[in-house]
């Protein structure tokens, strides 16, 4: 098959971190249910969650506070979250086993590699990437994850009409971000430039980091995008 994504250099760094007792008792407890091993083969939705429903993908859930949010507010979604850092993949773990959620699952691994091989085209009912590494030094901007290169094949992977919300604290980054956005044809902004008032399809509720950062006067910018038919 053709590859849908250029080779590239990745936009994350595999730190080890400090994962807690309970963490690794989620991975070791809950991970045989909730997680979907890689492999370079599509994946079928409907046995993955056990039911037919429309499915979004989270790129880099971070510690899962969003995800899990989420999660609860649209039972009726499937949500696939994408992570290669162990403790979040293991606090997300937890919280979803105390909130009850049997909407949600897990791949560890690389996003690129996982919607490349495992994600059928036009089959996504959305895209969250939120507060993706800005990867601050200009020298560094080239791992920057939003690039046309990537956003094209990300586009490959909704279905018509799906979105893609990206959310950013980094106001370059934003700049960015909207450019590379608006730039792929196959996109059309659901706002005037950044969203300020986020279709209630795509809320995002607000992570502890986030109120921190807005009470010491930090920018918040989401962009929502929706695929062209």
């Amino acid at each position: 098959m053709e590859r849908q994504f250029p080779r590239r250099i990745k936009s994350y760094v595999t730190r080890a971190g400090r994962i807690s007792a309970a963490q690794e008792r989620a991975l070791s407890e809950y991970g045989p249910a909730l997680s979907v091993p890689y492999v370079a083969q599509q994946i079928d939705f409907a046995e993955v969650f056990d039911r037919e429903a429309p499915t979004v993908v989270e790129i880099g859930f971070g510690m899962g506070e969003t995800t899990a949010a989420i999660a609860r507010a649209r039972p009726d979604v499937n949500f696939l979250g994408i992570e290669v850092h162990t403790p979040g993949v293991g606090a997300l773990m937890k919280q979803i086993v105390q909130d009850g959620l049997s909407n949600v699952r897990i791949i560890q691994h690389d996003a690129v590699e996982v919607l490349e091989h495992m994600i059928a085209r036009s089959s996504l009912a959305g895209i969250h990437i939120f507060f993706p590494d800005p990867w601050h030094k200009a020298r560094h901007h080239k791992r920057r994850l939003i690039q046309p290169p990537f956003i094209k094949g990300v586009v490959e992977h909704l279905a018509p009409e799906g979105y893609i919300h990206c959310a950013t604290d980094w106001e370059e980054y934003a700049v960015q971000m909207l450019a590379v956005l608006e730039g792929e044809p196959g996109l059309s902004n659901l706002a005037d430039g950044y969203a300020t008032a986020v279709n209630p399809l795509v809320e995002r509720p607000r992570t502890k980091f986030e109120a921190r950062g807005l009470r010491l006067g930090h920018g918040v910018w989401d962009l929502v995008f929706r695929r062209r038919n």
